[in-house]
């Protein structure tokens, strides 16, 4: 039988917590996930973590919105009714990853530089 000091919800000192992507759901450290609220009726990325009420958990991954989208899983995590606009959700990780690949290239141009001609 293990014993543990203190209460069981405690974390390690350090670390982190943990959240699940809406998207892809892995767990993740909050750190590695950005936060999605709900403002004025209309997803927003909440990089700060400062948007008041319930917030979604999302890899900063065009694939994890996808997926996200498909499942409706903004709307089931937030409470909130219907189907929710993700276009400026949507836009917010398209500028941040042309800011991690440098220069606004476009991926389909870095996939281009890779072919071999066959002849």
């Amino acid at each position: 039988m293990v014993h543990r000091s203190g209460p069981a919800s405690a974390r390690p000192e350090g670390s982190s917590p943990v959240r699940t992507c809406v998207g892809c759901r892995a767990r993740a450290e909050a750190g590695e996930l950005l936060r999605v609220a709900l403002v004025d009726g209309e997803l927003a990325p909440d990089p700060r973590r400062r948007a008041s009420g319930r917030g979604a958990w999302l890899h900063p991954r065009p694939s994890c919105l996808d997926k996200a989208e498909r499942r409706r899983a903004f709307a089931r995590a937030l409470r909130v009714p219907g189907p929710l606009d993700t276009g400026s959700l949507r836009s917010h990780l398209e500028q941040s990853d042309h800011r991690v690949t440098g220069s606004g290239s476009s991926r389909a141009g870095i996939e281009q530089r890779k072919q071999v001609d066959p002849s």
